[in-house]
């Protein structure tokens, strides 16, 4: 689905949206105001969490949202008044129950995979600060993976962050 499939009036004025060419893109314009609709990415989070023995807390995804029985990092997407770290908190005590701290930027990539929606996801290393693993959320079930037990994973790109940290000798 295209932009212009989604949007048909201005966000400001209420105006009929057109297409234009800005630069080499198409863009959506308001025939009133001017206003220039862009279709950006959303921000996802998630906070990478290893034990001491380096295996990594993954949760399950619950029935009746997208790619569920799939394993993932835990994660979410941003409020749109929220800072990306405290998304990461917020999103790890839903699915987790854990209270964590976000360190490093471990990774950023674009997530291609899902085609009603283009993100891009950025991981925290995190430390843990309180609670207890639990379920919750967008999860039924949170497990700890060795480099040599990954689960059935929901995104590509949770593939290439722990190949990055077993490459790393980060995951064991």
């Amino acid at each position: 689905m295209t932009i212009a499939q989604r949007l048909f009036f201005c966000y400001k004025c209420g105006g009929k949206l057109q297409d234009v060419m800005r630069g080499n893109a198409k863009r959506l314009q308001c025939t009133q105001c001017g206003t220039v609709s862009y279709e950006n990415p959303i921000v996802g989070v998630a906070g990478i969490i290893l034990d001491q023995q380096g295996h990594i807390l993954m949760v399950r995804r619950a029935q009746g949202i997208d790619y569920a029985g799939l394993w993932c990092i835990p994660c979410g997407y941003v409020e749109y008044e929220e800072d990306v770290r405290d998304g990461v908190m917020r999103e790890v005590k839903e699915e987790t129950g854990l209270d964590i701290l976000p360190g490093e930027v471990f990774a950023v990539h674009s997530n291609f995979h899902n085609p009603r929606q283009h993100t891009v996801g950025i991981w925290f290393c995190c430390t843990v600060t309180g609670g207890i693993p639990a379920a919750g959320d967008d999860a039924d079930e949170v497990g700890w993976f060795s480099a040599n037990n990954i689960p059935s994973l929901a995104f590509p790109t949770d593939r290439l962050v722990l190949k990055k940290l077993i490459e790393n000798n980060i995951m064991k």
